[in-house]
């Protein structure tokens, strides 16, 4: 290995090592009430994550032989403390729900409650839609389960969160054991997905996937689509978010799937450098998720099997890595929020990152950014009936997962 790499790879590993260590132990340990102006999140989870001996920590890394499930509900500051697309870890527990993101609710629950659980959030959302997160590599329970919260309150989306949450060891020089829970976990993951479908209770699925995540779910998509013949037709929308899947893989995946199958989006950022490490752990092999999708044979291919791209490469965020734009960006989860709803972006996306970048470069604050994002983002046909679709962020709503 060059000894360059050698540094670059350390260089960026230290720091999140030391992020990763900053989470506090028992932050899913619920509080008896929250703040004025907080928000809530509700969301059922499904995990082939085994118990933790840790009842605090409720799920950890090992596997487990069949799926478990949890009822979680997370309280998100108010609008005005925090800033879009951010976290707010607590750094002593309990957390202050004023500043703070805190848990409300962490029951693990058995497989008929944590239905009548979901049939219960999934009748206050308009169409009966639900979002299912698949998380990514090196990822706790708990960092799982605050992603899903901040995406689902960012976004204003209206559909019903579940988390999938498979085995990750959150280990950085874990990469194989984690590569391999997320192979162990197709099964189960398509076990939800089939009965999500065949629910009758539910009216539309959208899958976002991250990182590794991505892996898991194009495969299990193409399991079912070789097993049935088909994709469940509920399953209408997925959003493969910073893929770290090989390009070859994901051709013979999407083939397998058939172009009569949900509609995909695909966020990149060639910026990148989690993907970038992922590619010389993958023998130098190009990730999905760091492509440039102008370049042959990648717009092409992309093209012919009818693939929506939205490269974020000129798009700014905090995220030192550049691995999470999808979630900390403001346009990115404008976007999340109308794919969630079943809705896609105009035709013209391999374009769209510069125009976002342009907006945030533009706008000066969320209130801004999320007037001017409608107008000078989507198309005339995307753009049309927008603002009674799409509630805009800081609208103070107390109940954003409905």
């Amino acid at each position: 290995m060059a000894r360059w790499f050698v540094r670059v790879t350390i260089s960026v590993l230290l720091p999140l090592m030391a992020g990763c260590a900053g989470r506090p132990h028992g932050i899913l340990i619920p509080l008896t009430e929250t703040v004025p102006g907080a928000s809530r999140v509700d969301m059922m989870v499904a995990t082939t994550r085994d118990r933790d001996g840790d009842a605090a920590e409720m799920f950890g890394g090992d596997r487990a032989p069949a799926t478990a499930y949890a009822a979680i509900t997370v309280s998100i500051p108010p609008d005005q403390s925090r800033k879009i697309g951010e976290i707010q870890w607590p750094t002593v527990v309990p957390g202050n729900p004023a500043r703070d993101f805190v848990t409300l609710r962490a029951s693990i629950i058995d497989r008929a409650a944590a239905i009548a659980d979901l049939h219960e959030h999934v009748a206050m959302s308009p169409g009966h839609q639900v979002l299912v997160f698949v998380h990514g590599y090196n990822t706790k329970f708990k960092e799982a389960v605050f992603r899903l919260a901040q995406i689902v309150h960012d976004s204003g989306t209206t559909a019903t969160p579940v988390l999938f949450s498979w085995p990750s060891r959150a280990r950085i020089l874990a990469y194989g054991y984690d590569r391999e829970s997320a192979n162990f976990s197709r099964d189960e993951l398509e076990k939800l997905l089939v009965a999500l479908a065949a629910d009758p209770k539910i009216g539309n699925i959208s899958i976002l996937a991250h990182s590794m995540g991505n892996l898991l779910t194009l495969e299990t998509l193409r399991q079912m689509a070789i097993r049935t013949g088909k994709i469940p037709p509920k399953i209408s929308t997925v959003m493969l978010a910073a893929p770290d899947v090989d390009v070859d893989v994901f051709q013979t995946q999407i083939h397998a799937i058939g172009t009569r199958g949900p509609h995909f989006t695909l966020f990149v950022s060639q910026d990148d450098a989690a993907l970038a490490i992922a590619r010389r752990l993958a023998d130098n092999m190009p990730r999905l998720g760091a492509i440039n999708p102008q370049k042959e044979p990648y717009k092409s291919d992309l093209a012919a099997d009818r693939i929506s791209v939205v490269d974020l490469t000129h798009v700014q965020a905090d995220d030192t890595f550049h691995h999470d734009k999808f979630a900390e960006t403001d346009v990115a989860r404008l976007i999340g929020a109308r794919l969630a709803m079943g809705q896609k972006i105009g035709d013209d996306n391999t374009n769209l990152g510069d125009r976002i970048a342009g907006v945030t470069a533009r706008a000066g604050d969320a209130a801004a950014l999320a007037v001017s994002a409608p107008v000078a983002i989507f198309d005339a046909d995307t753009r049309e009936g927008l603002s009674d679709r799409l509630q805009p962020f800081g609208s103070g709503s107390d109940d954003p997962s409905r």
